[in-house]
């Protein structure tokens, strides 16, 4: 029983040391929505679990948050976000796009403040708001017609 899908869906990253952010969202609602946040080293991030989320989500394509430094330069979990990406390609056979999140956190703690979310609990909720304002800023950019 296999409807076509006209949606295109996008799974987002925000890959860091120990906690991997992960949001949702499509090129229809042009929304991103904060999924959840694995636990996980950047040498091991959770393979079962990254692979259970594309698997229930069946996105088109996957995007990663790539950490820079304010001025544009790379620095040391930028070569690890990118190896990341490589890796989730390799792995699931899907375009990854990465996308400049220097601002992310900064963002996502706005978005968690103006909810009057209180600061102890911004830890849980900040990676997978920052992956969401990843996606989001992603989707923003998307042109209005192609994939």
């Amino acid at each position: 029983m296999s409807h076509r899908k006209t949606t295109v869906t996008y799974l987002a990253f925000d890959y860091g040391e120990k906690y991997i952010g992960v949001a949702v969202g499509s090129r229809h609602s042009r929304l991103a929505e904060p999924l959840t946040t694995l636990r996980g080293s950047a040498k091991n991030p959770d393979w079962v679990r990254i692979s259970q989320l594309i698997e229930e989500w069946q996105p088109d394509a996957l995007v990663v948050g790539l950490p820079l430094n304010m001025d544009g330069s790379n620095n040391p979990m930028t070569r690890a976000a990118r190896a990341f990406g490589q890796r989730l390609k390799d792995r699931y056979n899907l375009p990854v796009h990465m996308v400049d999140e220097r601002l992310s956190t900064l963002v996502a703690r706005d978005i968690l403040n103006e909810a009057g979310v209180p600061m102890r609990r911004h830890k849980s909720r900040l990676d997978k708001v920052a992956a969401q304002t990843i996606l989001q800023a992603f989707l923003n950019e998307l042109p209005g017609d192609s994939p």
